[in-house]
């Protein structure tokens, strides 16, 4: 039976070709995702390890719990905890570090990086062993500072230029002494880093006399954990404690694989996505093969072969097949993620340099996937092959499905589908996070239960079709009986397709949707002309809104100020504004009493009164980060947003008791309105800053729309591979079909239906099949898209459904171009057989 099964393979090679196509593309998505994510994961690892070889161990404060009215904080290490450090008899050196973001503009003023990773911190001393100098001097003063070499590289600065940094708003115009080298992840990635004496940084980052973290470095023969013990007993345990190098690297090591995970893991969902409609292909060829077979296998079983042989000789050939697919699709994906990684540097993102990491696991994966994927795919076609009596040998007529087991198929199918919709209609009925699970298993369910039915569908769904098939005379009419000749056939090709196509839908209908809302959102709830905030959501100077106020035009601002709080036995976080025109720049609807914020009145979001039990008139005790206390009261309930929410009060109220206090936003009103030159006289207000982002409503709905563009695009080509792999699901029915239908091909051929007429048929079943594929999935898609939009909307009260017609008549055109580009080489190879030797086969 061995034999048997390898010269069967040997045999249909051909008919398995797509087969181990649809299975490598899926295997080659998921080592490709593997050996990316791996290779990027050590890279960062090696290069981040590197940073921690002149730190035996870190000293860094621990947070305090809040304690009566006083909110939880960080303490910052002082001088003399330095100091201390330095004493103790195993260290030989401590060095205190101060880090914060600063911004590095090139010669053309524009940001250097992306923002995120721009950062700063303090050379410490004429000579820092963390940073060797390529070229320069140490910094000393404000107006001096060093940038690293891949920076100056970058921007195309040298010793002694002037460069535009900011730190947190007012821009700064120091000269650069010195070059440096480093070995930091976020500069090998693409970001930039400043550094200044350690008093100016202390001064910039707003952390006078104090450190962020304190490094030491052991003597000669003093182990780390000799020296961690050391530091534990010198240093107050209730305000700091101690981690050795190797642990830092170790935890840095872990942080870099725990967010390659999410990136892995997305990938692999879409991977599982190609190979899930991968099985399709594979179950279908597989039926196909056993049915063309059929007096093969009942010989096989006059002669003695048992069923189970019959089945074990159809997942050997599933193995052989799965084998070949999963080592050529290893193969590529090596080199998809040799490619992947080549990309990202293309794109301008800075990759640190490392080999190309193959783990053994990602050999194993590869190789279970295609196998195991492909013999469970087959173990149906294959179960079915043991069914088949001797007697059917001859004659081939013997596996027509029966009236018991298409009622019992139908019903199966019908519950399915009943209780995915009833699960999804529950969730959506839910209160956000409580209704994901619900809706997910509904999700599936539905889908398994169309899936089932979708025999059951085809034939009213494609005699829709009749009218238009009816104009292309003969041949549409043999198309459209050909394509309900086999419904299960049809159904498990155009299930390939449906599946893609209601993730591509049900995505488009989602983001369509929560762009239209949080526009909707930026629009309604603020009255502001301009939002002005830093390019990466770090805090803003005060000094950025006195400067906006004493702009040309600036009728009113308002920062949005954060700031811890003890209310009752928990902390909350209190926002700041300007309680004299906060009125005048949003427009936030009010439930209860007045929008009314000044003194020790104060406005409430609609979450914070229900949790709290507060209503307009309610009063209440706050505890600020000085340790005094003040009574407040609730002057009004308003309906907040992922913009504006929580609790609101004068920043004249809040300001005393802050000791550096700092703004997330500032919130601009002018006499003249949104324009460019409005906006080009507030960006000159702050100097020209690269580093702060100056948006009016517009800029806001056009970044939400580049976002959502971007993410969308990022999931068409993940979810590319599951449409290719339906395509090929589609040529390789059309192509069995093809030779399945060989005699009645030459039949029709023998009758009078020219060569154009024959390919005319099979384009046109190609076509019919796709677009039912196509009309379940936008259909489905648009279910599963309304019914999350419904969830999200007990969350964001601004939602609203989005149905994009545009683009769904773009992916039903997708659907019928599909067709036609699968039927090219099917249709190709019917109009050619030889009408003798097609009527003449069997």
């Amino acid at each position: 039976m061995f034999r048997t099964a390898l010269r069967n393979v040997l045999a249909h090679k051909a008919r398995l070709l797509m087969t181990v196509l649809a299975v490598m593309l899926g295997v080659a998505f998921v080592s490709g995702t593997l050996v990316f994510t791996n290779t990027i994961s050590d890279a960062y690892q090696k290069s981040s390890a590197k940073g921690f070889d002149q730190v035996d161990v870190a000293v860094q404060s621990t947070y305090q719990e809040g304690k009566g009215d006083r909110p939880g904080r960080t303490p910052r290490l002082t001088q003399a905890l330095l100091e201390r450090s330095t004493r103790v008899p195993g260290a030989a050196s401590a060095v205190g570090v101060v880090t914060g973001f600063t911004a590095i503009a090139d010669k053309d003023g524009k940001l250097v990086g992306d923002g995120f990773r721009s950062e700063g911190g303090n050379y410490w001393g004429t000579r820092d062993p963390r940073y060797p100098l390529t070229s320069g001097t140490a910094p000393h003063g404000g107006d001096q500072v060093l940038i690293d070499s891949e920076t100056a590289r970058r921007a195309g600065y040298k010793v002694g230029d002037t460069v535009h940094i900011s730190v947190d708003g007012p821009v700064l115009k120091p000269r650069i002494t010195g070059i440096f080298t480093t070995d930091d992840g976020n500069v090998a990635a693409g970001g930039s880093l400043a550094l200044f004496d350690t008093a100016t940084a202390q001064k910039l980052f707003g952390k006078p006399g104090t450190y962020d973290e304190i490094d030491v470095k052991a003597k000669p023969g003093t182990s780390q954990a000799a020296l961690k013990t050391q530091l534990d007993q010198a240093l107050p345990k209730d305000r700091t404690a101690t981690t050795t190098g190797r642990q830092l690297a170790d935890d840095q090591a872990r942080m870099i694989s725990a967010s390659m995970s999410g990136l892995r893991q997305g990938l692999l969902v879409f991977a599982g996505i190609a190979l899930f409609v991968g099985t399709f292909i594979i179950a279908n060829t597989f039926t196909m093969l056993v049915t063309q077979r059929t007096r093969e296998l009942a010989l096989l079983r006059a002669v003695g072969a048992s069923r189970r042989q019959v089945t074990r000789s159809v997942l050997i050939e599933a193995f052989v097949v799965g084998a070949v697919a999963a080592v050529t699709g290893l193969v590529a994906g090596i080199g998809i993620g040799a490619g992947l990684r080549s990309l990202m540097g293309s794109l301008g993102a800075t990759v640190p340099d490392g080999p190309l990491v193959i783990t053994p696991g990602t050999v194993a994966t590869a190789l279970a996937v295609g196998i195991l994927v492909t013999m469970l795919a087959a173990w149906l076609p294959g179960r079915r092959a043991a069914k088949i009596p001797p007697v059917a040998a001859m004659s081939s007529v013997h596996a027509k499905a029966t009236t018991k087991s298409l009622v019992l198929r139908n019903t199966f199918g019908a519950l399915f589908s009943a209780a995915g919709v009833a699960v999804v209609l529950a969730a959506t009925t839910m209160n956000g996070s409580d209704g994901q699970a619900p809706m997910g298993l509904g999700a599936v369910l539905l889908i398994i239960g169309v899936f089932i039915l979708t025999p059951l569908l085809s034939r009213p769904l494609i005699a829709a079709a009749a009218p238009a098939l009816r104009a292309f005379g003969v041949s549409g009419k043999l198309a459209r009986q050909n394509s309900v000749r086999n419904p299960r056939r049809t159904a498990a090709t155009a299930s390939a397709l449906m599946i893609g196509l209601t993730l591509i839908t049900g995505m488009t209908v989602m983001a369509g949707s929560l762009q239209k809302s949080i526009d909707k959102m930026a629009s309604s709830a603020i009255r502001a002309d301009y939002v002005v905030s830093m390019a990466n959501g770090n805090p803003l100077s005060p000094d950025v809104d006195r400067r906006l106020r004493s702009a040309e035009g600036v009728t009113a601002t308002s920062p949005l100020r954060d700031a811890p709080a003890r209310i009752g036995d928990r902390t909350e976080y209190l926002t700041g504004v300007n309680g004299g025109a906060i009125a005048r720049l949003t427009d936030l609807k009010v439930d209860d009493g007045s929008f009314k914020v000044g003194g020790s009145q104060v406005v409430v979001d609609e979450d914070t009164a229900k949790s709290r039990g507060w209503q307009a008139g309610s009063a209440f005790t706050v505890g600020y980060e000085d340790g005094r206390k003040q009574r407040l009261t609730v002057s009004g309930v308003y309906e907040g947003n992922d913009m504006i929410r929580g609790i609101l009060l004068d920043n004249a109220t809040l300001a005393p008791h802050q000791t550096d206090p700092t703004d997330m936003r500032v919130m601009v009103k002018t006499a003249d309105g949104a324009s460019s030159a409005t906006k080009d006289r507030l960006v000159r207000a702050l100097g020209s800053n690269p580093a702060i982002k100056v948006q009016d409503k517009k800029d806001i709905s056009n970044q939400i729309a580049q976002m959502f563009t971007l993410m969308l695009n990022m999931l068409y080509g993940l979810l590319a591979m599951a449409v290719i792999v339906a395509v090929l699901g589609v040529i390789n029915t059309l192509a069995m079909s093809v030779f399945e239908r060989s005699q009645e091909i030459g039949m029709l051929r023998a009758i009078g239906l020219d060569r154009k007429g024959i390919k005319r048929m099979v384009r046109l079943e190609s076509l019919v099949i796709s677009l039912f594929g196509g009309v379940l999935g936008i259909g489905l898609g648009v279910f599963f898209g309304w019914a999350a939009g419904e969830l999200l909307g007990t969350k964001m009260a601004t939602y609203e459904l989005v149905l994009p017609w545009a683009r769904m008549a773009v992916f039903l055109l997708l659907a019928a171009a599909v067709g036609v580009l699968a039927a090219l080489w099917p249709a190709r190879r019917a109009a050619r057989l030889n009408m003798l030797q097609a009527i003449k086969s069997e």
